[in-house]
């Protein structure tokens, strides 16, 4: 199944990027004209957004000299995988984005994001994510990242223009999917499912004149995006957690002041806990707010959940060692096995 936006409000919920620019002499950072160019497929004003121009002031402040901070959103420089590209090539040298645009880097973060409902709360995601984090930030390390802060973007939900409560209703049903992502589109056609690769800025038109009739999404982007005027049946299962990092390439890094890098560390950090608070806070406040204006809610009972369970299962053997490599995914139940067992459940 998709993991669209999943990325969603990172994207589909997060994608910021960050990006650096000057002639840098070692000890000499001060004195040089340093940019940060922020690429995002998040839309403007969001509270994605409105935390990075924060971040982009305590920064600026910190490096001193001639410093210049620009966010670009709503997908002006590509989708998240283009993102990655970029950071790549020098364009941008940073991002905070979704795991669908980290896993261009590093394959493994993909087990935080990828395992339909596995997850039963935020407190197990944040538990999972912090058991993984030094590791995984080392593996960013090793291919020329550093790991500045972790978000999440809600839970992604399925909105569609009709009504669906079990996965056979969705069968043949044309679906939102990343391009980036062979390997689900792949699972999807073999469940049933149609999926129709496309970008964050074509999901409106998309969804308007009927290129696609459903789309995994966090509430949040949803209302953002205005998708639900259209798609205005939502499924309340929590599929999977939108998780995104904010990153910034070593190149980039090794350019900033002692203080530039200290700043920068603090304030992701503390722009990651704020994400993450206000976007679990705002799913319901999303829904109530798409509720009000049309979005008809659909709440399986327990027989259709225990459906939408067993599909779950059933897609584990599927994506471990494909969409998840086999070792991440195995510490993942591993860790979640261990919490669950401390808590009696």
């Amino acid at each position: 199944m998709n993991r669209s936006r999943r990325s969603t409000t990172l994207s589909l919920g997060l994608a910021l990027a960050l990006g650096l620019t000057g002639f840098a002499l070692p000890g000499a950072a001060n004195a040089q004209t340093v940019s940060l160019r922020i690429g995002s497929v998040v839309p403007k004003n969001s509270l994605y957004h409105r935390q990075l121009l924060e971040l982009g002031e305590a920064w600026r402040a910190a490096q001193g000299g001639d410093t210049r901070f620009t966010v670009f959103t709503d997908g002006s420089q590509g989708g998240e995988a283009e993102l990655s590209r970029r950071m790549r090539i020098g364009q941008l040298q940073g991002a905070l984005i979704s795991v669908v645009g980290l896993r261009e880097i590093e394959p493994s973060i993909a087990a935080l994001q990828s395992l339909p409902l596995l997850f039963r709360s935020w407190e197990e995601v944040d538990h999972v994510r912090e058991k993984m984090r030094p590791a995984m930030e080392k593996r960013f390390a090793d291919k020329g990242f550093v790991v500045i802060g972790w978000g999440d973007a809600g839970w992604v939900r399925f909105f569609s223009k009709e009504p669906a409560l079990r996965p056979a209703d969705y069968k043949g049903r044309k679906f939102f999917a990343w391009g980036s992502e062979p390997e689900q589109q792949a699972i999807m056609k073999s469940l049933g499912y149609t999926p129709v690769p496309l970008e964050t800025g074509d999901i409106l038109p998309a969804m308007q004149t009927g290129m696609i009739s459903v789309l995994p999404s966090t509430p949040y982007f949803a209302l953002a995006s205005q998708v639900y005027g259209t798609a205005s049946h939502m499924l309340e299962i929590n599929w999977a957690p939108i998780v995104g990092a904010l990153v910034v390439t070593k190149k980039a890094w090794d350019t900033m002041s002692p203080a530039g890098q200290q700043a920068l560390r603090t304030a992701g950090e503390q722009v990651g806990q704020r994400m993450r608070a206000q976007a679990r806070k705002e799913v319901d406040e999303a829904v109530a707010a798409m509720e009000k204006r049309g979005l008809q809610v659909h709440r399986p009972n327990a027989e259709q959940l225990r459906e939408w369970n067993e599909l779950a299962a059933s897609l584990y053997p599927r994506i471990r060692g494909t969409m998840v490599p086999a070792e991440t995914f195995d510490e993942v139940f591993t860790h979640l096995k261990a919490y669950r067992s401390a808590r009696g459940q």
